[in-house]
């Protein structure tokens, strides 16, 4: 019956090689009105995300965000972008690298991979917009492999927030940390104690 809806029912999309929550209506309706709250921007996204270096403090990064100019396949902070809005805070710091809650406040294509790299704190492991990870000066060859070997962006959509679409009851669920995140932070965190 999906197969009927659009994008297969689809709502809340993820980028590849991101980890976590989605959204899938099963109905038209349900659809329309996840839609509408998207649109609306009442739908909570958070995520988390180990991104290179120690930022100091929490913020907001406020960019449009629009094709890259060259590179077709990625995006770019650009003028004539689309408004995009994204708020992080710092969770921890860990030789070299912060983990970040982020919270978006629009829904660009990679929007929280491009605002990263646009602050200059690219996200861990993103082999589009530059994250490739530099180990801690001290670091073990335990750590310096298991950060070049991460498959992936180290981007994980921990927590959705919504209206049900029938009852107009507000729900909210949560994943635990995807586990090949959760094993690079605990040997970062192992080398932060060292």
């Amino acid at each position: 019956s999906l197969a009927r809806l659009p994008r297969c029912g689809i709502v809340h999309r993820l980028d590849k090689d991101t980890s976590g929550l989605l959204v899938v209506a099963k109905t038209l309706p349900a659809h329309k009105s996840l839609i509408e709250q998207l649109q609306a921007r009442t739908v909570r996204r958070e995520y988390r995300t180990l991104v290179v270096g120690e930022l100091v403090s929490g913020g907001r990064v406020d960019a449009p965000i629009g094709r890259h100019p060259t590179r077709r396949t990625a995006m770019a902070v650009v003028s004539d972008g689309r408004s995009a809005v994204t708020d992080y805070r710092v969770l921890r710091r860990l030789a070299g690298y912060s983990l970040l809650e982020v919270h978006l406040q629009t829904g660009r294509t990679h929007q929280i991979r491009v605002h990263m790299a646009h602050i200059r704190h690219p996200i861990v492991g993103d082999p589009l917009y530059g994250g490739r990870p530099r180990p801690p000066r001290a670091a073990s060859p335990e750590l310096v492999a298991a950060l070049m070997a991460f498959p992936r962006q180290a981007l994980h959509a921990i927590r959705l927030g919504l209206m049900h679409p029938a009852s107009g009851e507000p729900m909210q669920w949560e994943v635990p940390m995807a586990a090949d995140m959760a094993h690079l932070l605990e040997r970062l965190e192992a080398a932060d104690v060292e």
